[in-house]
């Protein structure tokens, strides 16, 4: 008799145990307001599989984005868009080739294979983003003689792309970020992001990287290191 009482308190505190952390878990969504803004960084044809500069796993993300994306009222695209003769294009520099690097007046910039010319096929949006509210589709990149990863400024810290006057304009004060790459595009509008006051949250799962050279590991460590949230789409969903 003793032993059924223990068993059936001991399930009816796993019950309550149980339930609680539901309650917890429910707790702790984040959930999308109208200060929220979801920015999908360059989920491009170039960037995924079959692509010039495709990020492996690329398009597994499409899916999981256009589901993010409708729990969202502001949401925004980004997209490269470079000239044919970009100065960050390998083939610009006699000599060079993918993944070196150079010396150009604004830093060290690391050479890519050509990629998101404007007006190719490979600059598209890829053809599975079902997001027809976004609000805004960003171009960056389209500068010759400099490179930009970041939503929000160029590489040479100076030049802005609008993107921060356009979210503060609209009372944004949130940036949940997805897409392509993690340890470039995405992690350098996260970083200035937080620079220009918006807490910034970095969907991992949504998100896929290159990771050359450590690449991946010191960006989640800079990111983590201004504040920068790293997040589940669970923590939305």
């Amino acid at each position: 008799m003793t032993n059924r009482r223990n068993l059936l308190a001991s399930s009816a505190g796993s019950l309550v145990l149980c339930l609680m952390g539901s309650r917890v878990a429910a707790a702790l969504k984040l959930p999308a307001g109208d200060n929220d803004v979801f920015v999908v960084v360059d989920v491009q044809n170039c960037f995924v599989p079959g692509g010039s500069l495709a990020v492996m796993g690329g398009d597994e993300i499409v899916p999981l984005v256009n589901r993010l994306a409708k729990r969202f009222r502001h949401v925004v695209l980004t997209q490269d868009w470079h000239t044919a003769d970009h100065v960050s294009f390998a083939s610009q520099h006699p000599g060079k080739k993918p993944f070196d690097t150079v010396a150009l007046p604004y830093g060290t910039q690391l050479l890519w294979p050509d990629h998101c010319v404007q007006g190719t096929e490979g600059a598209m949006l890829h053809k599975g983003l079902d997001i027809p509210h976004a609000e805004l589709i960003l171009r960056k990149g389209y500068r010759r003689d400099v490179d930009s990863y970041s939503a929000f400024v160029e590489a040479d810290k100076k030049t802005q792309t609008g993107l921060g006057g356009y979210l503060k304009q609209r009372g944004i004060k949130r940036v949940f970020f997805a897409g392509l790459a993690t340890d470039f595009c995405v992690a350098w509008s996260a970083l200035d992001a937080r620079r220009q006051g918006f807490e910034a949250f970095v969907i991992e799962d949504a998100c896929r990287g290159i990771d050359t050279q450590g690449s991946l590991a010191k960006a989640w460590t800079d990111m983590g290191s201004v504040g920068v949230q790293r997040i589940q789409s669970s923590d939305l969903l």
